[in-house]
């Protein structure tokens, strides 16, 4: 039989229909519930940006160090582009941030723990001006929670889990990804070096800060030296990588170029493919000619 696309697989646990802050779900989690943590043992959690800003703040380690301790890349969609979710248990899906207790960062959780049982979609129409979010309910078959008699608005359910300054944040991100996926394929597959700036300036802030202190980014925009300042603070930085990933990745310039810089940089480039191209024929000279010394006969 088959089955209409726009709508989930048969054994979905979404629930189709699409709700909107003022609709209302029946729902309650509290210690004690004979489901408890049930969720966090069959985790398949996608983080976002600030999710990893909070996390490896949390555990008090680098992004680089939480990023390789504690995630899993994937591609997003068709055209490759990078995710992370976050590392499981070999023997099952359990997260590694579960304790014998529950959740060991709970007050850091990510806005994926926070929403569920309610789904989060961001969709923007091919002529629409903005993107529009919906709604969703999960129910999956281990989960107790729905049978509970307490019912809440989807939007008191966002304040009660502390979501909204994760959207907030994240809001610019999913933007890009939304512009990104509305170009269509007739702007070709992007780049490997593209995907790996969007990974940089998406989940590796620490990395991301020591990119800005390098000559050539100095060099190439004008920044301010408060505002450089400013890049100490991971969410100030966080917010300047969405702009930069605008610039770079679809010509949105709100960071001024310093004058000349990029004709500069491709002069430096064309200088570096030139002695790359003469380094390979030397090498290939000789690998023809062995015996032909440096100018020895």
């Amino acid at each position: 039989m088959s089955q209409d696309p726009s709508q989930p697989p048969v054994q979905s646990p979404v629930v189709p229909n699409l709700l909107g802050l003022n609709d209302t779900i029946q729902f309650n989690c509290y210690q004690g519930i004979s489901c408890f943590n049930a969720c966090c043992k069959q985790a398949d959690i996608t983080l976002a940006p600030y999710d990893i800003i909070r996390l490896k703040t949390r555990l008090g380690m680098t992004s680089t160090e939480f990023l390789k301790k504690h995630t899993v890349p994937f591609e997003m969609d068709a055209s490759g582009m990078p995710g992370v979710k976050l590392r499981t248990t070999d023997e099952e899906p359990v997260c590694l941030l579960m304790s014998d207790e529950g959740c060991s960062v709970y007050d850091d959780r990510p806005s994926a723990c926070r929403y569920y049982p309610v789904g989060l979609m961001t969709m923007r129409a091919t002529d629409a001006p903005r993107e529009e979010h919906h709604y969703c309910l999960v129910e999956e078959s281990h989960c107790q929670g729905h049978k509970e008699g307490r019912k809440i608005s989807v939007a008191d359910y966002r304040k009660e889990q502390g979501v909204e300054p994760y959207d907030d944040m994240n809001r610019e991100w999913y933007q890009i990804i939304l512009k990104r996926r509305s170009a269509g394929p007739a702007v070709g597959k992007p780049s490997p070096t593209s995907f790996q700036f969007f990974f940089l300036c998406s989940y590796d802030v620490d990395r991301f800060r020591e990119f800005t202190q390098t000559e050539s980014f100095r060099d190439t925009y004008v920044i301010s030296d408060d505002e450089f300042s400013s890049f100490d603070d991971d969410v100030t930085l966080l917010k300047f990588g969405y702009r930069l990933m605008m610039q770079v990745l679809f010509g949105e310039e709100s960071i001024a170029l310093r004058q000349g810089a990029v004709e500069e940089r491709i002069e430096k480039r064309r200088e570096i493919y030139q002695a790359r191209h003469e380094l390979e024929v030397e090498l290939h000279r000789q690998k023809q000619d062995p015996y032909q010394s440096n100018g020895d006969s």
